[in-house]
């Protein structure tokens, strides 16, 4: 009987809705827009059906990753009715969790984190990552510039924003796969030390130094942030898509360290994601929770004004800042579809549910930049000598010669 009520109510929401929306019972009857319909649900199971019952992203991307619906049609297709039919945009990506729910961020706890989202298979990464596995957002000089050109045009950005100068000793924290402090060495002659608590990553970077015959030139580390010892060691830092990770409670130790680390006059580029909302402690509900459990284990979002007043109190002058929203939207449009073209591959070497999981990860997150939930933003600040910034050039054009 129960169940009965439920179809009719579903069918009524999708009939009312006007969506393009197909709706496939596990019987095999069609409810919702049979005719034109550009998305297809499938309830593969009766107990599907509460998935669809005061819905939301988060509730169908755990339906969907766990074998209770398959979704047919163009990805951004399906989180766009998705969230009509959700009305998810006014709570989830948007609001924040709740304040009940925070993270630790010991050393242990973020090696587990990081390798739980890393070390998944370094060959899965290079199915629908640039040819230098870059893992961040790229920078589009131009709307039709290939994943690659746009990869190769981010790592030429970061290092001109910190002004990079040969023989300068330069840190990557978090420096995934390798792709920046490769460039910066090849291509700006710096001397390198990338960090990572990643297994895959090291022994793949360390690879690379050694096919590029880059030995005395750039270092990798399997390292925490906290635990690098060169104090007053660098002229240059750069932490790119790893501050995600580190959780507010830390914000002070993570700026702390990183000043401490840096000479007097020398320069840090802070590049990562960032909440839209300003009240917002993580990734949100809904999506937020999805993530959390199936993706980023320890992930934590604050808004820019945090990552600013934190910099700024650890002694930091933030120097320039910019938002670079619509270009990770764009990257990870780029990245889903790479994924899907390679679906068989993908699921041979992590598995059909895993596959499920970044599918909705990927695009949901493109989602989430295009519809202004989430902010990426590059901060470059510098740590002042006698209260001056001799290292610092006068005005943008630098960025851009």
């Amino acid at each position: 009987m129960l169940e009965k009520l439920l179809v009719h109510w579903v069918r009524r929401r999708l009939e009312t809705s006007g969506l393009p929306l197909t709706v496939e019972l596990w019987n095999g009857e069609l409810v919702g827009a049979v005719a034109n319909a550009t998305v297809r649900l499938r309830l593969r199971r009766p107990a599907s059906i509460k998935a669809m019952v005061d819905p939301s992203l988060g509730a169908l991307a755990r339906a969907y990753v766990e074998g209770a619906l398959d979704l047919e049609g163009d990805i951004h297709d399906i989180l766009k009715l998705g969230d009509r039919l959700c009305n998810a945009g006014d709570c989830a990506l948007k609001s924040g969790l709740d304040g009940s729910r925070w993270w630790r961020h010991t050393r242990s706890r973020d090696r587990k984190n990081i390798q739980y989202h890393y070390d998944v298979s370094n060959d899965f990464y290079g199915l629908w990552l640039d040819a230098k596995r870059v893992y961040s957002c790229a920078y589009f000089k131009t709307p039709d510039m290939s994943l690659d050109a746009a990869q190769e045009a981010k790592l030429d950005h970061v290092c001109r924003k910190l002004d990079l100068k040969p023989d300068e000793r330069f840190l990557d924290i978090g420096c995934g796969w390798g792709g920046l402090i490769l460039h910066a060495v090849e291509h700006y002659g710096v001397r390198a030390v990338g960090i990572t608590l990643s297994d895959d990553q090291h022994a793949y970077v360390r690879q690379q130094i050694e096919a590029r015959g880059l030995d005395g030139r750039v270092e990798v580390r399997k390292m925490d942030y906290r635990d690098v010892p060169e104090q007053g060691g660098y002229d240059k830092i750069a932490s790119v898509g790893m501050f995600e990770h580190v959780g507010r409670a830390n914000l002070a130790t993570y700026f702390d360290r990183i000043a401490a680390l840096l000479k007097p006059g020398g320069l840090v580029l802070n590049h990562g994601i960032t909440s839209a909302a300003l009240d917002t402690s993580g990734l949100g509900s809904g999506i937020g929770e999805f993530v959390e459990d199936y993706v980023f284990p320890g992930g934590e979002l604050v808004h820019v004004s945090d990552v600013l007043r934190a910099a700024s109190g650890c002694g930091l002058e933030c120097l320039d800042a910019e938002n670079m929203r619509p270009h990770y939207g764009k990257t990870l449009c780029h990245w889903v579809t790479r994924l899907e073209q390679n679906t068989e591959s993908a699921c041979q070497l992590i598995g059909e549910h895993k596959y499920r999981v970044w599918r909705v990860y990927l695009a949901g997150s493109a989602h989430a930049f295009d519809r202004g939930w989430l902010e990426l933003w590059q901060v470059l600040a510098g740590k002042g000598d006698g209260g001056l910034q001799p290292g610092y050039p006068f005005n943008r054009e630098y960025q851009y010669r």
